[in-house]
């Protein structure tokens, strides 16, 4: 499967269809809909569904490489990778990352790849209009296997820099850093499920 020349009716969509336009809100956000296209302990194929404002809040992918491909509408995406070494110290549960990417994209676009600790590994996506975004998430998040979703609220580098991290950063490099505090799964991580309706995968042994 080619991500990059995937388009939206090959999974069945269109704009018209129920899932992006919203039927319940979260402190005033709507609800995010996905479907689970194919799954095995190697890989999952999901599609999520955004309708106009909604927010898939930040978080983390641990341990794992995702291919994303925006199929349908106009997405703001803002991403970052931590900062090693992981031992140092930052103020509080804060830790230092740097940010990857935070810009508005718009469908038909490539194919984004993150990877373990590089590529924007923890991100946010805000439908800017109706959204629809196929994820490849190899593996697939697992519990067992120490592979669970975290969730993070960020702020700037300037909110919580102190002098001994101010001396060994400079000022160039302070624009593109920002902490990351660890916080419980928000409201608005919660999604509906729906069963996936579109053409099947057919497995080849």
């Amino acid at each position: 499967m080619d991500a990059d020349k995937m388009k939206p009716e090959d999974v069945g969509l269109s704009k018209n269809l129920q899932f992006f336009k919203p039927t319940g809100a979260v402190n005033g956000t709507p609800r995010v809909t996905y479907t689970t296209i194919y799954q095995c302990d190697q890989f999952s194929l999901c599609i999520f569904f955004l309708p106009e404002t909604a927010v898939i809040p930040l978080h983390n992918h641990p341990e794992m490489t995702v291919f994303s491909k925006l199929l349908l509408g106009k997405m703001h995406i803002k991403s970052y990778d931590w900062v090693e070494p992981k031992d140092s110290k930052p103020p509080s549960k804060l830790r230092l990352a740097r940010l990857k990417a935070n810009s508005v994209y718009t469908a038909p676009c490539n194919t984004s790849v993150l990877y373990p600790t590089t590529g924007g590994n923890i991100h946010q996506f805000t439908a800017v209009t109706p959204c629809a975004v196929l994820d490849v998430l190899g593996p697939p998040y697992s519990k067992e296997d120490d592979r669970d979703c975290s969730y993070y609220k960020d702020f700037p580098y300037s909110a919580f820099s102190n002098e001994g991290e101010t001396t060994r950063v400079n000022e160039e490099e302070r624009e593109g850093l920002g902490w990351l505090e660890e916080i419980e799964a928000p409201e608005n991580a919660v999604m509906d499920r729906i069963d996936y309706l579109g053409p099947q995968i057919i497995e080849n042994y």
